[in-house]
């Protein structure tokens, strides 16, 4: 099994969400990039996961909210737009902070979900596990996925410990 038929099949996306996503991006000219788990994925042993998160340009971000309102199930809240379709157990996340935009100018095409997408680069995107991981407001179910995601970049790119503040590398097994 090829791994988007594969990832389609635990997402249960039926409705093809990713590929409209995507096509719909291409579309329109928006700038994004892959981060979160899926772009550790891109850069380590792939785990399996329903998300999908996204940072788009800044300057874009009215104009993708408009567009995605139009074709999908669009939920606004503080820190995220999350996207949904019928026929779909895939979660789209696009990111609102501002620090995330700015990952989008390093992004490189890689093989991600069977797909070749704009991925952000591996410092970018331990950078922002960093942020996520020292998050307290987040679950702590979710602080410790972030701990496990950068414990398996760290294993592939062991130069970019230093990057790593001191207590978060002091809570890695």
């Amino acid at each position: 099994m090829r791994a988007l038929e594969f990832w389609k099949t635990i997402t249960v996306d039926k409705s093809n969400l990713l590929e409209r996503l995507i096509a719909l991006f291409d579309e329109h000219a928006i700038r994004y990039c892959v981060i979160g788990g899926q772009a550790v994925n891109a850069y380590a042993e792939p785990l399996v996961s329903l998300d999908l998160d996204l940072a788009v340009a800044v300057d874009q971000l009215s104009q993708v909210e408009r567009l995605l309102a139009k074709e999908f199930r669009v939920e606004h809240f503080e820190h995220s737009l999350n996207v949904s379709l019928a026929g779909s157990d895939l979660r789209v996340q696009v990111q609102l902070d501002p620090r995330y935009a700015q990952f989008i100018e390093r992004a490189s095409k890689r093989d991600i979900l069977g797909l070749t997408l704009p991925v952000a680069s591996v410092n970018d995107v331990l950078r922002g596990k960093v942020w996520v991981a020292q998050d307290p407001t987040r679950r702590s179910s979710k602080r410790r996925k972030d701990l496990l995601d950068i414990e398996r970049l760290l294993e592939n790119y062991p130069h970019l410990r230093s990057q790593v503040p001191a207590d978060i590398l002091a809570r890695l097994v």
